[in-house]
């Protein structure tokens, strides 16, 4: 029996027009209008929270935009592609731009020009066959290894659902394919059709803005297998120029925009930006246990999450305990381990898991519980488990822990009681969760920098008290930073004796 997806939660979110031009001033038939109409852009978002990340080479910057009633949005997304690759300015944005001595373009115009550069190195569809299993249908360029991205496309368990998305990597590229599952009255495919319409890019900072473009391109498939157009115009116009030598083309943020927005920096890898309430769902979902997974994620340890389908939810998941290390004091982290998401793996991704030294991603496949040695925390549904012993006491819960959280939570309260009675639609529950988590972190590695400025470079009771950390509880927790992050010359006060 076929279930049907449960995420629209985290995915109804308001499809606004385009950066480049109002639709309401667009003509009939216009490109604008074209990305505007898709199927599913019909979906609207309650409330008025929503904002995103772009990443650049010191960090990713905010990306809010806001509607006609002053509430913040996510960035409308692509469903269609245009009809000729011209990407023309209207003649007043072309004024605006030339015209550098009497005006200068805004920073936000350009974050919202970098961030439109279309970097799609494939794009494919894969189907299920009876006979031989998940299968590559079709793909462009015709020369590009897709190896196993059948595996990935379409997730183990899928046929339990009727639609679904997945982001995954694929070697140095990062992926998004959207899933449908149709009956059909056939007896050579069993009465199901299942399909798959994905895409690759070198970053996942804009594969969200074709998921309702990939999401009509499954559904035709579906209905008309075999009619590729839409994807091979699709394809043309949004592909990547990659040079000769093969390497990450990840176009670097303009110098001069980032050097304005650096007040609100993230870590670097934090780039996928979310449909809005992705964040506060995944705080709610964990309750407590979300400063166990806070530790765990700043101190780089490999993190795998298991889920049965839909995969989609658990992908965000993925992103989100990501966001929990967020850090932006500069050259702080900049020794440790690259903190990678690696969304969905399969069994085919074992070999590549077995090099990573810290990660987090999510699976559907139950014997991934068994390699014990692919992973250091191991998560199904809100149980957070560890076979290593040295990191089995930070699974328990400090008193400054749920200190953190009870703030958090106030904190919370607050901004929903200051939206339903003062109509605050500028702050949202996300920026209120990420910002928390940046604080605190940029808070521990403030003062650890100034203990070891002092001439007495030692770790006490005050210099724990004011990271906000419990000097008896997290004392275990205090070791691994110092040691991870090389401030292990630091001494620690013997005061802080084990709980």
């Amino acid at each position: 029996m076929v279930e049907r997806s449960d995420r629209a939660p985290l995915l109804d979110w308001e499809e606004i027009p385009s950066a480049e031009k109002p639709a309401d001033e667009a003509p009939a038939g216009s490109p604008v209008e074209e990305r505007l109409s898709s199927p599913s852009s019909s979906r609207g978002t309650a409330g008025c929270s929503g904002f995103g990340w772009s990443s650049g080479p010191g960090g990713p910057t905010f990306s809010s935009r806001s509607d006609a009633d002053g509430c913040s949005a996510p960035p409308a997304t692509s469903s269609a592609p245009p009809a000729a690759p011209e990407r023309a300015l209207p003649p007043d944005k072309e004024e605006h731009l030339s015209d550098s001595g009497t005006r200068e373009v805004s920073l936000e115009d350009r974050m919202v020009k970098w961030e439109e550069k279309d970097q799609i190195v494939s794009v494919f569809v894969v189907t299920f066959n009876t006979r031989t299993g998940n299968m590559l249908e079709w793909c462009l360029p015709k020369d590009m290894d897709l190896e196993g991205v059948e595996f990935k496309a379409i997730a183990s368990g899928s046929h339990r659902v009727s639609t679904d998305f997945i982001y995954f990597r694929k070697g140095r590229y990062f992926g998004l394919a959207c899933f449908a599952n149709m009956a059909v009255e056939s007896t050579e495919e069993r009465g199901a059709r299942m399909k798959s319409v994905g895409i690759l890019s070198p970053s996942y900072t804009l594969l969200y803005r074709y998921m309702s473009f990939l999401e009509h391109q499954v559904r035709l498939q579906l209905q008309s297998p075999g009619h590729y157009s839409p994807l091979e115009a699709f394809y043309e116009d949004k592909r990547a120029l990659l040079p000769p030598s093969g390497e990450d083309v990840v176009t670097a943020f303009p110098a001069n925009a980032w050097g304005a927005a650096i007040n609100h920096s993230m870590h670097p890898e934090m780039k996928i930006t979310h449909p809005a309430g992705c964040m506060s769902q995944f705080i709610r979902f964990f309750g407590e246990q979300i400063m166990v997974l806070w530790k765990l994620a700043l101190l780089r340890r490999r993190i795998l999450i298991f889920s049965p389908p839909p995969v989609g939810v658990v992908c965000y998941r993925v992103y989100c305990c990501c966001c929990l290390a967020n850090i932006s004091i500069p050259g702080v982290g900049v020794a440790v381990p690259e903190f990678r998401p690696f969304f969905y793996v399969n069994v085919a991704d074992i070999s590549a898991l077995e090099n990573e030294l810290s990660y987090v991603a999510c699976t559907t496949e139950k014997i991934f519980e068994e390699k014990k040695d692919l992973y250091d925390v191991y998560v199904d549904n809100q149980n957070v488990k560890t076979y290593r012993d040295g990191l089995k006491p930070l699974l328990r819960l400090s008193a400054a822990d749920r200190e953190k959280y009870r703030k958090l939570t106030e904190q919370r309260q607050m901004l929903m009681y200051s939206q339903e009675e003062n109509g605050d639609c500028v702050s949202s529950e996300e920026d209120l969760f990420i910002l928390f988590f940046l604080e605190q972190n940029n808070r521990i590695f403030q003062t650890l920098s100034e203990v070891a400025g002092s001439p007495e470079p030692t770790v006490t009771q005050d210099s724990v008290k004011a990271m906000g950390l419990d000097p008896h509880g997290d004392r275990l927790f205090l070791l691994h930073l110092l040691e991870i992050y090389g401030y292990d010359s630091l001494l620690v006060s013997e005061q802080l004796c084990c709980s």
